[in-house]
């Protein structure tokens, strides 16, 4: 039997805390630092200026600094979230009802990890698309985009994390044990590239609202506004910019981040009680 196999069907809310502190942050990390690129062309795919203007195939790590020092604290502040809200709230709610739960716990986590995402996503985005700012970006341009990107990653989430839930779930039933890390990557991998898909139109809002000019005013940078000037200018291939090398960074990203997410915490819960 692997450790895997052998890890307690639960845990404290302290070893929750600790799990998903370490295995979120290295597994964030990994995967924002690795497939950086992907995204450098997804956002100039998506860019007003259009894809050339912004740098087309150059520079692709550019706007990395903020990245590196924000993907870890971002991840986990999500993944303790999302698993403490699971831990306290499964217990006392019918198996039936779990992905209501799942829903909910992905929704709130999203709005309390965008607290740190949205200024890490505003300065690195204005940097790939290479839009240099000659005064430091106040507060309220730092959040500007945070309504956007809750909006674009809570419908995402709802859609990613019980689906990722229910093929982990539902294998697990099939092959009659726990998964193991790369099963549960797999299944990662396929609930993220179904979201990717469905979500790149809010993504595309997004994008052009962290890019907006310092002059534009709040009331034009609204959701529904971007989206219909971008399907005027561009007609509906507009709304789905970038979609090939995002569902493809998302769906490899599932695979990396969910992998490397159970193997940490596998590892982690082997290696935390040694500590104490």
């Amino acid at each position: 039997m692997t450790e895997y196999e052998k890890r307690p069907a639960k845990m404290s809310i302290q070893n929750v805390f600790i799990t998903s502190l370490i295995a979120g942050g290295a597994a964030g990390t990994f995967v924002d630092i690795t497939l950086y690129p992907l995204d450098t062309l997804k956002t100039r795919l998506q860019s007003k200026q259009g894809f050339i203007k912004t740098g087309g195939f150059t520079g692709l790590y550019k706007g990395i600094c903020p990245v590196i020092i924000g993907s870890a604290p971002t991840a986990a502040l999500f993944f303790l979230t999302y698993e403490e809200i699971k831990t306290v709230a499964r217990p006392r709610i019918s198996e039936k009802h779990h992905i209501l739960l799942h829903m909910g716990a992905a929704t709130l986590s999203e709005m309390v990890a965008c607290l740190i995402r949205v200024p890490v996503e505003v300065l690195k985005q204005r940097k790939q698309a290479q839009i240099v700012d000659q005064k430091f970006l106040g507060l309220k341009l730092l959040y500007r985009g945070y309504w956007s990107t809750v909006l674009r990653d809570a419908p995402f989430s709802i859609v990613q994390f019980p689906l990722w839930e229910y093929l982990k779930t539902s294998y697990s039933s099939h092959i009659e044990r726990k998964i193991y890390p790369m099963e549960s990557a797999i299944c990662g991998a396929i609930s993220g590239g179904i979201s990717a898909a469905v979500t790149t139109p809010l993504d595309v809002a997004k994008t052009r609202i962290m890019l907006a000019s310092r002059t534009s005013f709040l009331s034009e940078l609204t959701i529904s506004n971007v989206l219909y000037e971008t399907y005027v200018e561009n007609g509906f291939r507009g709304l789905f910019a970038g979609f090939v090398p995002r569902v493809t960074w998302i769906t490899l990203g599932g695979f990396i981040f969910f992998g490397v997410y159970e193997e940490a915490k596998v590892l982690t819960q082997v290696i935390f009680p040694m500590l104490k």
